[in-house]
C-alpha cells in the first residue's frame, strides 16, 4: 500500500526466512567476520579473473540462503540481484547458473535495499511465494572499473573507500519465521554537483538524508521509533555530513541508534580510508550481523538505508557530476 509521497506498508508481512553473508581475506580479518557464513582466504577464489570471483561469490551467497531456507532453487520464484559491473555481468552470470525468473537491478551500491524492497512488494502482492534479494561487489573487480587496477599501485586520497570483496542474500517469503519487512522508502536522485569519484560519501550523504526525512514525514515516525538506523556506505566523511543535515532539519540522531554499515565491517587497524563501500557493504552487514541480532533478541526495529553513487566510467570521462540515491527499507522482529 502506498503511503505518503515515496512510501509503501507492507500489510502483508512479508518475512526474511533465511539470510547469508559470504565475504573475502579482507574481511576475514574485520570486525564482523564471524557474522559471515562464509570467508574466503584467497581474494581469486580458484577462479582466473576479479570478476568471475565475485559471480561465485553471489552464486554461494544465494545457495546457502536458499539451504538455511530448508528449499530448493525450484522453489524460488523470482531472483533479484545488483551489482556495479557493466551490464551488471555478476547477478545475470550468477542468474544463468541459478536457472531462476530474474530481474535485474541496479542502484550502485544501494542495490541491496533496492532490490529488497521490491522482491518484498512482489511477496505483499501475493505475486510470488519465494523471493530471493541478493548483492555482490568484489574490491579488485570494482577498483579496475571504476578507479585504478590494483596493480597500478594508485595513491588515493584520504575521502576514497574501501569496496567489500563480499556478497549478501535474503529470501523473503509469505509466511515463515524471521524478521518482518513492513516498510520501505524508494529515495529520489540527489545531485549536488559533486565531481570527485574518490569522495562518494560527501556525494551520497544529501540522498540519504532525503530519504530518511521522506520516510520519517510518510510513515509520520521520527527517529525514536527505530533500534538502528544505519546508512549504506556513507563512510566517516558522508556519514558525519548526514548527521550533520538531519541535526539542522530537526532531526535528533543519537549515536547509538545512527550508524553507517561502511564505518562498521572493518577494524578501525584496516587501511580502509574513509570506511566501505560496494553494494556488499550494506548487503553482508545487514543480511549477515543486523539480522543475526535481531534473531537473537539485540534488535526489533531497524532502518536500512542503502546508498547509490549513480556514476559510471563514461559519465565520469564526460565531465559529469555525481547523481545520487538511497533505498530505505524497515525490518521489524
Amino acid at each position: 500500500m502506498k503511503k505518503g509521497s515515496q512510501s509503501w506498508i507492507f500489510n502483508n508481512n512479508p518475512v526474511i526466512i533465511s539470510s547469508s553473508a559470504v565475504g573475502g581475506p579482507f574481511e576475514a580479518k574485520g570486525a564482523l567476520a564471524e557474522d559471515f557464513d562464509l570467508l574466503h582466504d584467497d581474494i581469486w577464489l580458484e577462479q582466473d579473473s576479479f570478476e568471475k570471483a565475485e559471480k561465485v561469490l553471489l552464486e554461494e551467497a544465494c545457495d546457502i540462503a536458499i539451504k538455511k531456507g530448508k528449499l530448493k532453487k525450484e522453489n524460488i520464484n523470482f531472483f533479484l540481484s545488483g551489482d556495479l559491473m557493466n551490464q551488471i555481468i555478476t547477478s545475470s552470470f550468477a542468474a544463468r547458473t541459478m536457472s531462476v525468473p530474474f530481474l535485474g537491478v541496479f542502484g550502485a551500491c544501494s542495490s541491496s535495499m533496492e532490490g529488497l524492497a521490491l522482491a518484498s512488494l512482489i511477496v505483499d502482492s501475493n505475486s510470488a511465494d519465494y523471493v530471493l534479494a541478493a548483492a555482490a561487489t568484489h574490491n579488485a573487480s570494482v577498483e579496475k572499473q571504476f578507479r585504478y587496477p590494483t596493480e597500478y599501485g594508485g595513491q588515493k586520497p584520504p575521502t576514497a573507500q574501501w569496496t567489500v570483496t563480499g556478497a549478501g542474500a535474503a529470501l523473503v517469503a509469505s509466511k515463515g519465521e524471521g524478521p518482518k519487512v513492513t516498510a520501505a522508502t524508494i529515495g529520489k536522485v540527489v545531485d549536488m554537483g559533486l565531481t570527485d569519484p574518490f569522495n562518494m560519501g560527501a556525494a551520497m550523504a544529501p540522498a540519504a538524508v532525503h530519504t530518511i526525512e521522506t520516510h520519517f514525514k510518510d510513515l509520520n515516525r521520527d527517529p525514536s521509533y527505530y533500534d538502528l538506523i544505519a546508512t549504506g556506505d556513507l563512510g566517516s566523511i558522508g556519514h558525519s555530513i548526514a548527521s550533520d543535515l538531519l541535526s539542522q532539519h530537526g532531526f535528533n540522531m543519537p549515536s547509538n541508534i545512527f550508524k553507517d554499515c561502511g564505518l562498521l565491517i572493518y577494524k578501525k587497524d584496516q587501511p580502509v580510508f574513509a570506511g566501505a563501500s560496494g553494494c556488499a557493504c550494506s548487503a553482508t552487514v545487514t543480511y549477515g550481523h543486523f539480522l543475526n541480532r535481531m534473531r537473537k533478541g539485540e534488535l526489533r526495529k531497524i532502518l536500512i538505508v542503502a546508498t547509490g553513487a549513480l556514476l559510471s566510467p563514461m559519465s565520469y570521462q564526460q565531465k559529469e557530476s555525481i547523481p545520487c540515491i538511497a533505498h530505505a527499507v524497515s525490518i521489524e522482529m
